[in-house]
């Protein structure tokens, strides 16, 4: 059975978006990366910055390496701020958050990559780690034609309302609330 060749589809207007992914559910790291895939496999160049993760050892951390050059990833937290014993205090996990977005408008401005992905920056800003002035100037110091993902909870209304797509990821159950610790390649 032979295959038909894939349609390739390409914009009139190539036009760089503002994605938010942000909800109490499971998997926007995830949808983030999926979209690193996706661009990857049509040639861009993304970088990944993750503001809060950086304690614990998750799959995507060896998977984006095999990405490279292609993907740059930087892991820039030092775990999730006030949670699960957390022992740094939050001035060491502002001083990281600090330290990523300056690196992100850095990247940003590089003109190296198509696609910017700042992974937990949502819930950099709930927790004061990031202030609003500095997350909507990155929104509006972004290139034209990159495109740029915000993930994580509590997405703010004015970073809402400046994005051009906003998924929210609903639980609706969750195998942790069962008693099941979290498993390799599906929970990190």
């Amino acid at each position: 059975m032979s295959q038909l060749p894939l349609q390739m589809l390409e914009p009139q207007h190539e036009t760089g978006i503002v994605v938010v992914i942000t909800g109490y559910g499971k998997g926007k790291t995830t949808s983030a990366l999926g979209m690193t895939l996706r661009s990857v496999g049509h040639g861009l160049r993304v970088c990944v910055i993750q503001f809060m993760k950086g304690d614990i050892f998750a799959g995507e951390i060896a998977a984006l390496k095999r990405l490279a050059p292609e993907v740059e990833h930087h892991l820039m937290g030092k775990g999730f701020c006030g949670i699960q014993g957390n022992p740094y205090p939050h001035s060491e996990h502002r001083a990281n958050a600090q330290e990523a977005i300056r690196l992100a408008k850095e990247k940003m401005l590089s003109g190296q990559f198509d696609v910017l992905i700042c992974d937990e920056i949502n819930n950099s800003l709930k927790l004061n780690l990031v202030d609003l002035p500095q997350v909507l100037d990155l929104i509006d110091s972004k290139p034209p034609r990159m495109h740029l993902v915000l993930t994580g909870r509590d997405a703010h209304p004015e970073v809402i309302d400046r994005a051009d797509t906003v998924s929210e990821v609903n639980e609706i159950k969750h195998a942790y609330r069962k008693g099941i610790e979290p498993q390799k390649g599906i929970d990190y």
